[in-house]
């Protein structure tokens, strides 16, 4: 999916990133070249049904903290978690 997405500029209003686990941080580059200002990318299973919070992380489990500590860390997000279901963040292009 990453490789289809790569091959459109944008600019998006909104993103919905639900891709193999693994490759969620590798998103992140990508959805800020593409998203508008303004826009939303939001990303499903962030909590991944409680997996995050285990003692042994699988790689697809790591990938999704990774993923998380990413985009709250970037200045040009507004992100928020929404606790449904499996975790949903939401987060604005600033």
């Amino acid at each position: 999916a990453l490789e289809i997405f790569k091959k459109h500029d944008g600019p998006f209003d909104i993103i919905l990133n639900d891709i193999d686990k693994t490759g969620y941080p590798e998103t992140i580059p990508f959805v800020k070249e593409r998203l508008k200002s303004g826009g939303y990318f939001i990303t499903d299973n962030v909590l991944w049904s409680g997996r995050i919070f285990d003692d042994e992380l699988e790689d697809s489990t790591k990938a999704i903290l990774e993923f998380t500590k990413r985009l709250y860390a970037d200045p040009d997000f507004m992100t928020s978690i929404l606790p449904l279901r499996d975790g949903i963040s939401v987060a604005v292009k600033l």
